[in-house]
C-alpha cells in the first residue's frame, strides 16, 4: 500500500475563547485616584488602591469606621478626605474612580458618566452595569499577584479558588518574585545571549520552586550565572524535548510535561494529540502539525527529523509532542537518534500510554493476579500497512496474557484468524476503545472472534486501542447476549 506524503503543516494557536473581563493588572504607583463613599465597602476598595501605591482622594459627607482607620493607617500624603460630595470636576486626572452608591441607581448611574466623559474607568461596587472593570479576589505574593474573577455571578466560588491557590502558592514566592524583578536588568546587561538568558530564568524558576521558604540571596543569582557558564555552548544553543501527551484527556499531563509545553518555542504535533492538550502550550509558541495517518497521508519520518533538527540549531527549543507515551509506538528511536547525530540535546517526557489510559476508564487491572502474568503491547500493522509477519503468536495465544493492539482496525480481522490458528481461545473477552479518556470515547465489548464484525457495526471512529484477556472478566459483561456486543 502506498502512502500518500504530506508537508508538515504550522497551525495558528487557537482562539481566545469568549471572556466575561479581560484581566488587567493597573499601574498605579504615584497617580490619583477617587473614591466616593465612606462605608465599609469602599474603605476596602481604598485598601486596595493604596496597596497598589495610589494617592486617593475620598468624596463623602460622613465616614465609617472602617475608613477612619484605613485613613489612619495610610502614609501621610496618600490619602485625602474631602467631607462633600464628589462633583464632576473632581474627576480630573484620575486613573480610576469607585463608587460606592449603595442602593441609589440614579447616582451610580451619575457617578459612571461622570467618571467616563474624565477618561476615568470606573468601578461601582456591586453594580456590575457600571462598570469597566471589577477588583476580583486577590492572592498577593507581589509582585506575583493572582486575580480571580466570575464577573459577579458567583463571589463566594471566587473566594473558594482564591483559598485553593493560597493553600498552594508558597509565601516565600513574593521574595522570589521580587529578587526576579531587582535582578533581570542585570541579567540582560551580562552578555549572555537571548537562549543563555532563557536558561538562567529557567534555572532560577526551578530554584525558587524547590526553595520557596528561603529568602534568595546575591550567592544564588552568581550561582546561576555559573552555572549557565558550565553549560557551556549548550546553553546558548537549541534543543528537543520528545514529550508524552498521554490519551487525549488534558488532565492526565504530568506536570513536567506542561513545563515543557510552556517553554517551548515550537511545537511539533502529531494528529492525535487533542485540542485540550496543546491548550497548555506557550500562546507565543509556533505549532505545527507532522502527524502520520493510519493508511492516509502522512508526513515523511524524514521530514519530521529535518524540520525538527533545523529548528533546534537555530537555537529553538523544540517540543516534539506525541500521543500516549512517545516510547511506545511513537518511533522515538529514529527522532532520539536524528538529534544524536546533530548534536542535539535531547530530553524525554513520557506520557500516560493509551493502554493505561484505557485501562484506568475501564476500570481493568491488566495484570490481575490469577489472570494475567504479563502484559504485552503489539502494533497492529507493519511499516507497509499489512500485518506485521514477526508476531510471536504463540505468545498472543497465551491465556494467561493480557494483550493490548495498538492500530489494529484494518489488520484486526487477519490478526485474530493467525491468534485463533496459534490457540488463542475464540471465546476470549476483548473489548475496542475509541478515543480513550476523552469525551468522545466509545467502546465496543464483544469477543476475540466476533470484534472485528463488532467494530464495524459500531462505526467506530478516532484513534482506537484493543485490549485482550481474561482481566476483562471483572470488569465488562462475559456473555455476548449480556452486552449485546453493543457500544458502551
Amino acid at each position: 500500500m502506498t502512502i500518500v506524503p504530506r508537508q508538515p503543516m504550522e497551525q495558528r494557536s487557537a482562539r481566545m475563547g469568549t471572556l466575561a473581563r479581560l484581566p488587567v493588572f493597573f499601574a498605579l504607583s504615584g497617580r490619583q485616584t477617587l473614591v466616593a463613599g465612606g462605608s465599609a465597602a469602599a474603605a476596602w476598595k481604598v485598601e486596595l488602591l493604596l496597596a497598589a501605591g495610589a494617592h486617593v482622594a475620598v468624596y463623602a459627607q460622613e465616614i465609617g469606621e472602617e475608613m477612619q482607620a484605613v485613613i489612619g493607617a495610610a502614609l501621610p500624603g496618600t490619602v485625602t478626605w474631602h467631607a462633600r460630595g464628589w462633583q464632576p470636576e473632581d474627576f480630573a486626572g484620575a486613573a480610576l474612580a469607585v463608587g460606592a452608591c449603595e442602593n441609589d441607581e440614579d447616582d451610580a448611574a451619575r457617578f459612571a458618566a461622570a467618571a467616563r466623559a474624565a477618561g476615568a474607568p470606573v468601578n461601582v461596587i456591586d453594580k456590575p452595569d457600571y462598570c469597566d472593570f471589577s477588583f476580583g479576589s486577590i492572592v498577593n505574593r507581589s509582585p506575583l499577584v493572582v486575580g480571580i474573577s466570575t464577573d459577579g455571578a458567583a463571589p463566594v466560588f471566587a473566594q473558594a479558588v482564591r483559598a485553593k491557590i493560597e493553600a498552594v502558592l508558597p509565601h516565600g514566592f513574593a521574595a522570589w518574585a521580587a529578587a526576579a524583578r531587582f535582578w533581570r536588568g542585570r541579567v540582560k546587561e551580562s552578555g549572555l545571549s537571548f537562549a543563555g538568558r532563557r536558561k538562567f530564568w529557567q534555572l532560577f524558576a526551578g530554584l525558587a520552586i524547590a526553595n520557596p521558604g528561603r529568602t534568595p540571596a546575591e550567592s544564588d543569582l552568581a550561582s546561576l550565572m555559573a552555572d549557565v557558564d558550565r553549560l557551556g555552548p549548550t546553553a546558548h544553543a537549541g534543543s528537543v524535548t520528545l514529550v508524552g501527551a498521554g490519551p487525549g484527556d488534558p488532565e492526565l499531563l504530568t506536570l513536567r510535561a506542561v513545563r515543557a509545553l510552556q517553554s517551548a518555542d515550537v511545537i511539533l504535533f502529531d494528529d492525535l494529540v487533542s485540542g485540550e492538550v496543546l491548550d497548555f502550550a506557550r500562546r507565543e509558541a509556533r505549532k505545527i502539525l507532522v502527524g502520520k495517518r493510519g493508511h492516509g497521508p502522512s508526513c515523511r519520518q524524514s521530514d519530521v527529523n529535518d524540520i525538527m533538527v533545523s529548528l533546534a540549531r537555530q537555537g529553538r527549543h523544540v517540543v516534539r509532542l506525541k500521543g500516549g507515551d512517545p516510547l511506545i509506538f511513537g518511533r522515538a528511536g529514529e527522532e532520539i537518534a536524528a538529534c544524536q547525530q546533530a548534536g542535539i540535546p535531547v530530553e524525554i517526557v513520557p506520557g500516560i500510554s493509551a493502554v493505561q489510559g484505557a485501562a484506568s476508564r475501564l476500570g481493568v487491572s491488566l495484570t490481575g493476579r490469577g489472570q494475567a502474568r504479563r502484559l504485552q503491547l503489539v502494533t497492529g500493522h507493519a511499516a507497509n500497512g499489512e500485518l506485521p509477519d514477526d508476531i510471536d503468536w504463540q505468545s498472543i495465544a497465551d491465556g494467561a496474557a493480557t494483550t493490548a493492539i495498538y492500530m489494529p482496525v484494518k489488520t484486526l480481522s487477519a490478526f485474530v484468524t493467525r491468534a485463533v490458528a496459534a490457540g488463542l481461545d475464540a471465546g476470549m473477552p476483548a473489548v475496542a476503545i475509541a478515543n480513550a479518556t476523552r469525551p468522545s470515547e466509545r467502546r465496543v465489548v464483544s469477543t476475540i472472534a466476533a470484534l472485528h464484525d463488532d467494530i464495524a457495526q459500531a462505526q467506530l471512529t478516532g484513534p482506537v486501542l484493543v485490549i485482550i484477556g481474561k482481566v476483562l472478566d471483572t470488569a465488562l459483561p462475559r456473555r455476548i447476549d449480556e452486552c449485546v456486543r453493543a457500544v458502551l
